[in-house]
Formats: C-alpha cells, sequence, structure tokens
C-alpha cells in the first residue's frame, strides 16, 4: 500500500507534484496551447522598423555579447568540434554555431522568447544544421506536470501536435512571469513611450512641410479711381504673373514681380515658429535608454556625460551582456553535448567567453596588482613586527 503511494504522488520524470500549482483541467492538454506569436509581436517589430535608436540597442547588444571559444577535455577531438562550430549550417545560407546564437539571441530580446532545432544527418550520428524556427510556427503548452513545457509544431490541416524529438528543439523564454511558459520582450514597457515619440516626429514633419515650403498670399487693394472698375481684371493679371514668376523659380530662372498699385505679398505662417520638441524627445529617448541598458554615447546620443559616469554605464552594460551570455550558454552547451552524444564521446565541454572590452581587461589587471602590492606590504609588515 506504501508503494502504490510513492507511485501515485510521482509526477513524470522523476519529479514530484507542484503543490502550488493549478490543477490541470482533463480538457486542457489539448485546449491550453499558449503561442509565442502575441499581438505585441507584431507591434514589436514594427517599433524596430520606425525607432532607429531601439534597433540600433538590440543589434549592439547582440553583436557586444561577443564570440566564444570552446575547450574539450579530449584534445583527440578539438579540431572536430572547432570546425563543427564553425561550419555548422545554419538555415539556408549561414554557418556556423555563431550566426545561431545571434539569430537566437535577436528573437529573445525583442519577442521574448526564441525556438532552435538540431537537424540530425542521414545516419543520426551527427548534426548536419541548425535551425531558428519562426515563432507563427510553434506553440508550447504546460506538460504532465508544471515543471514541464511541451513544444508543439504545425501540423498538416492547420492544428498544432507536439514535436516527435522534443529533445532536439531548444526553447527559451525570457524573464517569464512565475506560473507562465511564454517570456516578456524586452521592449515590453516601451510602446506608450514609442508611440509619442512617434506623435512628436509626425508632428515635427507636418510643421516643418507647413513652415518650411513658402506659400505667399499676394493682396491686390483697388484706388478710389479707375481701378475699381477693372479690379478683377487687374487681379487676374497680378495673378498670372506671380504665377509665371514661381514657376519659373523651379526651372532655375529667377524673374521679378513688378505690380502698379497697393500690392501685399505675405508669406504665409511666417509668424508661427517651430515648436522646440528638443526637452520632450529627449524624456522620451531616456526611458528607451533606460531600459535598453545601453549607454547613450553607444547610441550617438551625445548627452553631457562625466568619464566616471561613461564608466559606471559600461560596467552596468558588462553586467547586462554576461545575463545574456548565461542565458545563451545553456542554449549552446545543449547543443554541443548533444553532438558529443551523437559521436558516442563523453568529454566535457568548457564555453571560454571573449573579453568584452579592453578597459575591462585593463581595470581587472590594475585590481590584480593592487592586491598583489597590499599583499606584499602585509607580508614585509608582519616580518618586520
Amino acid at each position: 500500500m506504501a508503494q502504490k503511494e510513492k507511485e501515485s504522488a510521482a509526477g513524470r520524470g522523476g519529479w514530484q507534484f507542484v503543490q502550488s500549482a493549478r490543477p490541470l483541467h482533463p480538457y486542457e492538454g489539448w485546449m491550453g496551447y499558449t503561442p509565442l506569436t502575441a499581438p505585441d509581436n507584431r507591434l514589436y517589430t514594427a517599433m524596430r522598423e520606425a525607432i532607429p535608436l531601439i534597433d540600433a540597442a538590440l543589434d549592439k547588444i547582440v553583436r557586444l555579447t561577443g564570440g566564444f571559444q570552446v575547450e574539450c577535455g579530449d584534445r583527440g577531438i578539438q579540431g572536430e568540434v572547432e570546425r563543427f562550430i564553425r561550419e555548422v549550417r545554419v538555415g539556408p545560407c549561414s554557418r556556423g554555431l555563431h550566426q545561431f546564437a545571434a539569430v537566437y539571441l535577436d528573437s529573445l530580446l525583442t519577442y521574448g522568447n526564441a525556438v532552435g532545432e538540431m537537424v540530425l544527418n542521414a545516419r543520426g550520428d551527427g548534426i548536419a544544421a541548425l535551425y531558428n524556427a519562426r515563432l507563427e510556427d510553434v506553440r508550447v503548452r504546460m506538460g504532465k506536470n508544471p515543471l514541464d513545457v511541451e513544444i508543439c509544431a504545425a501540423v498538416d490541416g492547420g492544428g498544432f501536435a507536439p514535436v516527435r524529438y522534443p529533445d532536439l528543439v531548444i526553447f527559451t523564454p525570457l524573464n517569464p512571469p512565475a506560473g507562465e511558459v511564454r517570456g516578456v520582450s524586452l521592449l515590453r514597457s516601451l510602446p506608450f513611450v514609442s508611440a509619442i515619440l512617434m506623435k512628436i516626429f509626425g508632428s515635427v514633419g507636418v510643421n516643418f512641410e507647413r513652415v518650411a515650403n513658402l506659400r505667399y498670399a499676394v493682396t491686390y487693394k483697388p484706388g478710389t479711381g479707375g481701378d475699381r472698375a477693372f479690379s478683377r481684371d487687374i487681379a487676374e493679371g497680378i495673378a498670372r504673373e506671380w504665377s509665371d514668376a514661381m514657376e519659373s523659380q523651379k526651372n532655375g530662372i529667377v524673374k521679378d514681380f513688378v505690380a502698379v498699385g497697393d500690392v501685399g505679398i505675405k508669406v504665409i505662417g511666417a509668424e508661427n515658429q517651430m515648436i522646440d520638441t528638443e526637452v520632450p524627445v529627449r524624456q522620451m529617448l531616456e526611458q528607451m535608454v533606460a531600459k535598453l541598458g545601453i549607454p547613450p554615447f553607444m547610441l550617438g546620443l551625445h548627452w553631457s556625460s562625466t568619464e566616471r559616469m561613461s564608466t559606471q554605464q559600461a560596467d552596468i552594460l558588462t553586467s547586462e551582456l554576461w545575463s545574456y551570455r548565461r542565458l545563451l550558454e545553456g542554449v549552446l552547451r545543449r547543443i554541443l553535448d548533444t553532438w558529443l552524444a551523437l559521436k558516442g564521446s563523453g568529454a566535457r565541454l568548457e564555453i571560454v567567453w571573449d573579453d568584452i572590452n579592453l578597459q575591462d581587461e585593463v581595470e581587472a589587471a590594475n585590481a590584480r596588482l593592487i592586491a598583489a602590492q597590499a599583499a606584499q606590504l602585509e607580508q614585509e609588515g608582519g616580518k618586520q613586527g
């Protein structure tokens, strides 16, 4: 009896049942799909297309995350590992594990989710290619246990079904809320700010079109003599001559306009001034920079800052990049471990990331030097005592 109770209490995959999760409905297995293409995804794509700062910031994060090297415990296959990292096919026209990681991270930052797949060769003893899946083609749902995730792919007929080999599919959510499967985009809190910024840019364009594209008002005031009788004819003659002068100017010919009588010429909108948008635009951009974590000077924003402030911003960026590296490292390890298992090797791999920048390396070297000097002074002081 005790054995049966243990078996009934154990979950699938060796997990115990999670006590704080909501019990699954009997039909939730086929009703509880979570699409990775939320309506926000189209908004995030449009934001990257419309606001260069957002697009540049995400591209810089992907590039600054940097490259990596892999050190294998078995020196006999070190060359094969390096060749696989360098030459593995990625998608239809790319190669290299670095390219796969860059696209994977770009999707993760923009949409909050990323899906990849390892494609085996015909013999099933190696990885022939890596594929960055479109989020539109994938659904996820809770498994039998709340600690499990089931990946489903589109099938013929318009439905979704669990993938046949889930161990070959990689799924990563970015900062998923508690109890949720789907992650959240890095741009999640920026749509409102972006909408205000686009309104400002749109109004600047409209106002510039009105003010900078000069239009004229020509006013003719007939005198008290015979001008009143022929005022209409005189006005039409002035209009023809003015139109001819303006048309000649478009063709590069300068013509003077000569009129007799009380004729006034006024630029429409000349008394109106362009609204100064520097302050509100900067306020919106500051919110974006704060969310994206990229220092302003790296995005071409020449805001006043001291050298110490720039160093602190660089340190904050370094910590952000290392957090993304930790996310990617789990993905890379899974790919490389699968490759080694298919090769029949039990060797251990170590991912060594490239230095983010030279400044960090110099500061680390100075810190080690100062620590060594302090230790030497303490040792000398101990001997003298």
